[in-house]
């Protein structure tokens, strides 16, 4: 009897911590929501509520909408909810509707849906909420612009994992069967013999930021990358192929220095490729090839090329060529 009776307490002591951690919960994102509002910012959701006793704390947004106005971004989609377990919330998952997502950049607005797209975070103790881990995935997804299909994959797969250096984190990104787009393929002028898809696309890196990444980097502004150690970056796309290692540095300006050593398979048709986007410059692409050419020739192998990307002084160069201005690396 007295076990009995020691278990009701306890029963009733949980469940009182439950309904009070679970109110917590609610009102600091509502707080969270009013504070953003009271800068500006569009910040909303029709409805809020907490699910998940009693182990877990599940709280669901209904129509939730964020715009910065300072950034030009916003992100409005039909549900997101806040899973975790009810004795800690510093270990979050996010879990987003499989109706469309809606990602506007000032005018600009492309749409997301997915399946089973969901986040986990990983958080240190404490107000900062200061990111130990993060990791993004999802099954079938695409990305469309006016009803046009850009690109889609059957998975996709994102790590960040922060460092001993708090600042620093290792990035991990892969997507199974990527494929471009109509629009995309167009503006490559990409020939049929290319396949729909993707056979590898990944990428491997460590990121130096100038501050770590913490609830702060919503609210305010990003973390800026200022050094940018490419592991591995790799793609191939039927008998393309393209690998991609090497550092670089970047100033608060966003301009970056280093150099990134690349080998490309089938490369003439990569180089016209880039040409047909806009990435590669006409006047320069007859030259290029003679003098990557003379280069490849050089390794044995006219059809792969291993040469490196410069970037000085604002510039860049692909082997002894130069390009134009190098681009700026700011995270808005």
């Amino acid at each position: 009897m007295r076990a009995i009776k020691v278990l009701a307490v306890l029963a009733v002591v949980w469940s009182l911590y439950w309904f009070g951690a679970g109110y917590v919960l609610r009102t600091g994102i509502g707080g969270w929501f009013d504070g953003r509002a009271a800068q500006n910012w569009q910040a909303e959701f029709s409805g809020i509520q907490t699910g998940g006793f009693p182990l877990r704390h599940v709280t669901t947004l209904t129509s939730p909408a964020l715009a910065d106005p300072v950034s030009g971004a916003a992100w409005h989609g039909d549900w997101i909810s806040f899973d975790s377990p009810a004795i800690w919330p510093g270990q979050q998952t996010l879990r987003f509707a499989d109706t469309p997502h809606y990602l506007s950049y000032f005018d600009q607005t492309i749409v997301l849906q997915a399946q089973d797209l969901m986040a986990e975070l990983y958080l240190k103790a404490g107000l900062a909420l200061e990111i130990k881990r993060l990791t993004l995935t999802a099954g079938p997804w695409e990305i469309d612009d006016d009803k046009v299909q850009l690109a889609a994959a059957q998975s996709l797969e994102l790590a960040m994992v922060q460092q001993e250096q708090p600042e620093t984190y290792k990035i991990d990104v892969n997507a199974t069967d990527f494929a471009p787009g109509t629009k995309m393929r167009t503006l490559l002028q990409s020939s049929e013999s290319l396949p729909l898809e993707f056979q590898a696309l990944s990428l491997d890196m460590t990121v130096q930021f100038d501050r770590v990444w913490d609830r702060m980097s919503l609210e305010q502004r990003r973390p800026q990358p200022r050094r940018i150690d490419l592991k591995l970056a790799e793609m191939q796309w039927g008998e393309l192929r393209l690998f991609a290692t090497g550092y670089l540095t970047v100033d608060e300006f966003g301009i970056p220095t280093g150099k990134i050593a690349i080998k490309a398979e089938n490369w003439r048709r990569m180089l016209q490729m880039a040409q047909a986007s806009g990435a590669f410059p006409t006047q320069l692409l007859e030259p290029a090839e003679s003098v990557l050419g003379l280069l490849a020739g050089l390794g044995g192998n006219p059809n792969s090329l291993d040469v490196s990307l410069k970037f000085r002084d604002g510039s860049i160069a692909l082997g002894p060529l130069p390009i134009g201005p190098a681009p700026r690396i700011i995270l808005r």
